[in-house]
């Protein structure tokens, strides 16, 4: 059986920041994105991008090693009224282990890489949202496959 997700190819980093700035205008406080993709597929990428649509000026990295990343918008270039919690879920077994971080998941925004399976859609206080990044090693496309929720959301 094919998978029927709806979803999008992206063929430059510019198309990739384009639609990540579209994700930032959609999304509210306490809305999670898990981002799924292997190694290199684009999350950070399209990481970033959500932060700049968000207005958050500050340089944005993988959280690899911290586990998580908070960001706060810039109030001159903000267009949003909340920042982005960005989590590297990899060493995680569930999303409850993020609460002994004492974030604030309900005010911000949350981008969460290698969430499939240990991020329950219940956890979220708001939205939740799953986008599925695949590379074609190739041809450097990405092929991006959505939840229905995203695909509701972001329009695809």
């Amino acid at each position: 059986m094919s998978d029927q997700r709806p979803q999008i190819s992206i063929d430059s980093l510019e198309r990739m920041h384009e639609f990540g700035t579209k994700i930032a205008a959609s999304l509210r406080g306490g809305d999670v994105l898990v981002l799924v993709g292997d190694l290199g597929a684009g999350k950070t990428t399209l990481t970033k991008s959500i932060a700049a649509g968000l207005g958050i000026t500050d340089a944005v990295s993988s959280p690899t090693f911290v586990i998580s990343r908070q960001y706060r918008r810039d109030s001159s270039e903000a267009r949003s009224s909340f920042g982005l919690i960005h989590v590297d879920a990899y060493r995680l077994a569930s999303a409850y282990e993020l609460e002994d971080l004492d974030l604030d998941f309900e005010q911000n925004a949350t981008v969460i890489e290698w969430g499939r399976g240990k991020i329950d859609p219940e956890w979220a206080p708001g939205r939740y949202f799953e986008i599925e990044i695949e590379a074609d090693p190739e041809t450097e496309i990405r092929t991006l496959t959505f939840n229905e929720e995203a695909a509701n959301v972001f329009g695809h």
